[in-house]
């Protein structure tokens, strides 16, 4: 019986070990792991154009829906097991990369000479930890002001522009508002600190984290101010639904179904907004009011290699094209913002009611998504307490310390 197990386990390995580095056909075999169905067809169109120039790299598509997406890629971390190339995140990068998961691109950037000036600066920083770049930008999103037309016209209100500061934005709320008819000039929602109130952060002067990773920002003076703005929208202007109003239908139902004349959110909800049957013809999108300054947050997805792939040169070789003019271009014909300078076009095209260029814009002041080695931790406490002060159980000031005092102690044992 022991020498079957033996058997048994050796025959597992050498399958195991095959199937790692199946070379049979005479070709190299890259595995690369991604979660978004929509995109496939232009995976497979961006892995041809690939074997144009590499016949002789084969690339094997592994698809994860998201929900179980980083379950399945920790599990694949511990054991070794990681595909050789996937998509990776900001909020998991470092967590990632300082465990040794992933391989530093760095030497191979300097070998090939790789010029990273085409892509967001704040997107190839998000990639970037202790050093060393750890992923390629694959594609970005911003946030903007979409808005309502129709909205703006009954209310006699001129349409945003880029000279918006945030007064602008109040007042006009103020003159759409009409609470007997349940319209509101804007939605002040915290779902997505992202897609909203992060925004408003950083464009006050204020910040989420330090740049060292450190320190939380959400005691710092202005950081405050930007969320008292924020929540005032409803609690002292009552141009916003409540929170409660909020929780009950999303900000963005509130939105299409002509509720909230308003609303701050990413360039990621162009394509359902260009297909919706009243949105499409009556939404049009402008820059982020000013505060303090102009800013943003960005966030995209990076292709990053295994640092256990048995074929660090071959994994390299796609995630470089990936990064590419030409993979970049197939990339916005499918419907996403590239990240290479001057392939957008084909994404600008894909809605032409909408003023998109503001997105491609708003990467230019664009701050990194905020991150540490663990974001969720501090994640669902910062969600827990904006929520109480939306609520009305505690001021904005009180929750923003208590988020600053339990993400410090956090950060203190990362």
């Amino acid at each position: 019986m022991k020498r079957i197990t033996l058997l048994i386990a050796s025959l597992l390995i050498i399958f195991v070990l095959g199937a790692c580095s199946d070379k049979s056909d005479g070709k190299t075999k890259i595995s690369y792991a991604y979660w978004d169905d929509k995109q496939t067809g232009f995976l497979e169109k961006t892995i041809e154009a690939f074997n144009e120039e590499h016949p002789d790299i084969e690339i094997v598509l592994e698809i994860t829906p998201y929900a179980e997406y980083f379950t399945k890629l920790d599990a694949a971390a511990t054991g070794g097991g990681l595909p050789d190339v996937f998509w990776m995140n900001g909020p998991n990068l470092i967590k990632y990369a300082s465990n040794g998961k992933l391989e530093p691109l760095t030497d191979f950037i300097k070998e090939d000479g790789l010029d990273l000036s085409p892509y967001p600066k704040a997107l190839v920083d998000l990639y970037n930890y202790d050093g060393d770049q750890f992923a390629l930008p694959k594609d970005f999103d911003t946030n903007a002001l979409w808005y309502n037309k129709e909205m703006f016209d009954e209310a006699g209100v001129a349409y945003p522009d880029e000279t918006w500061e945030w007064d602008d934005l109040v007042e006009a709320a103020k003159k759409i508002t009409d609470p007997e008819k349940d319209v509101y000039g804007i939605v002040s929602y915290i779902q997505s600190g992202q897609a909203s109130y992060w925004n408003l952060i950083f464009s006050n002067d204020g910040y989420v984290i330090s740049e060292d990773k450190k320190k939380s920002g959400f005691d710092d003076p202005n950081t405050i101010e930007a969320l008292q703005l924020y929540h005032d929208l409803i609690h002292v202007h009552g141009v916003s639904p409540t929170h409660a109003q909020v929780e009950n239908s999303s900000a963005v139902e509130l939105f299409q179904s002509g509720k909230v004349a308003m609303l701050i959110m990413a360039s990621y909800y162009t394509p359902m907004f260009k297909e919706h049957d009243y949105l499409k013809d009556v939404a049009d999108v402008a820059p982020l009011p000013k505060m303090k300054k102009r800013s943003n947050v960005i966030h995209g997805l990076g292709n990053a290699i295994s640092a256990d792939t048995k074929e660090k040169e071959a994994a390299w070789e796609f995630v470089k094209f990936l990064a590419s003019k030409e993979a970049q271009l197939i990339q916005a014909e499918g419907g996403l913002i590239s990240t290479y300078e001057g392939t957008q076009d084909a994404w600008l095209k894909s809605a032409p009611q909408f003023n998109l260029e503001v997105f491609l814009e708003a990467a230019e002041y664009a701050e990194p998504y905020p991150i540490s080695k663990d974001v969720g931790a501090w994640h669902s406490i910062m969600q827990q307490e904006i929520a109480k002060a939306w609520d009305g159980q505690i001021t904005v000031e009180e929750a923003a310390k208590k988020i600053a005092e339990e993400m410090n102690a956090i950060l203190a044992d990362e």
